[in-house]
């Protein structure tokens, strides 16, 4: 018998049992952080391995709801988004504060030219003295915001709150709540006009974007005021990305261009704790001379980061900032 010609917007699986295999994966991987994570105990390598799987599944279910919050029950995806919103960023705090601390720690190695890495509380050793004291006092700074940082995280895990998000993450792994009408409709119909809204949005983002170096209308590299706009284009690419993951479609681009929006972040937000280092009252000023190369040297590798993104999502080539 000769096949039949369809038209692919008329057949394949419904948007509902896209869109709930995705959901339930992801719930389930969920529940399966949440669980090595309560099994890490002290091992503080593996609770940051569980806590970022934790914060992975949390932010690509937040993330599907809220590109196809119409295939859901609204009200019940509004409130999950939320919940998780806040779980995702509260559970980011701690290891951001350490992996701050860390590379601030790696640049002030590299700037000095010490084989040794400054030490935590205020040793010169090899390098100068700005430097070591720099280095002590970010310390300080970071290591307590990080304490602060991890005391929310157990609280926030053992409360009521923290407790009904995980109850009900645990019933999306069975059961999503799926809107009667919009869940029958195709894959075609439903889901991939909703990803295209997504897409459409970041390259609004995108196109917003000011320029970089190289131009005479780009901002100094010196210069944080544009960074809220490269944030929202970066959650504005991971949104797109858990879309193109629901459509089961290839993310390789989006993910790299994403790393390097990661690394926008990272030294965008190291500068910031250098800049707010140097305003600490009566430092010396080797301490602050050191703290300013610090703040430079992470502009810098902003602007870089930027570039990455130019070249991989435009497709233009990447030429870091001097």
């Amino acid at each position: 018998m000769a096949q039949q010609n369809r038209n692919p917007s008329t057949w394949g699986p419904d948007a509902g049992d896209v869109l709930g295999t995705y959901l339930r994966s992801q719930a389930t991987a969920f529940l399966r952080g949440l669980r090595l994570h309560e099994e890490s105990g002290a091992d503080a390598a593996e609770s940051s391995d569980a806590a970022r799987s934790l914060r992975g599944a949390a932010r690509r279910i937040s993330g599907s709801l809220a590109t196809f919050r119409v295939v859901t029950e609204s009200s019940w995806a509004d409130g999950l988004r939320a919940e998780l919103v806040w779980l995702s960023s509260t559970l980011a705090d701690e290891h951001a504060y350490a992996a701050r601390l860390a590379r601030l720690m790696d640049a002030l190695h590299r700037l000095s030219g010490s084989p040794e890495l400054p030490a935590p509380r205020g040793s010169a050793g090899a390098l100068t003295v700005g430097s070591a004291r720099a280095g002590a006092l970010l310390d300080r700074q970071l290591t307590l915001a990080r304490t602060r940082a991890h005391s929310a995280t157990l609280q926030a895990l053992g409360s009521s709150r923290f407790h009904a998000v995980a109850d009900a993450v645990a019933v999306l792994a069975s059961e999503v709540p799926l809107d009667a009408v919009a869940a029958r409709g195709r894959v075609a119909d439903v889901l991939v006009p909703l990803a295209a809204v997504a897409e459409t949005r970041l390259s609004a983002a995108v196109s917003a974007l000011p320029p970089i170096g190289g131009c005479e209308a780009a901002p100094s590299p010196y210069d944080a005021d544009h960074d809220g706009l490269w944030h929202e284009v970066r959650r504005l690419l991971r949104v797109h990305r858990y879309a193109r993951e629901v459509l089961g479609e290839d993310v390789t681009r989006p993910a790299a261009a994403g790393e390097a929006l990661d690394r926008h972040r990272d030294a965008a937000e190291a500068a910031a704790a250098s800049a707010t280092a140097a305003r600490t009252p009566r430092i010396a000023p080797a301490t602050a001379y050191a703290l300013g190369v610090l703040h430079a040297d992470q502009r810098h590798e902003v602007e870089a980061a930027r570039a990455d993104f130019q070249h991989l999502w435009l497709r233009e080539p990447a030429v870091t900032p001097r």
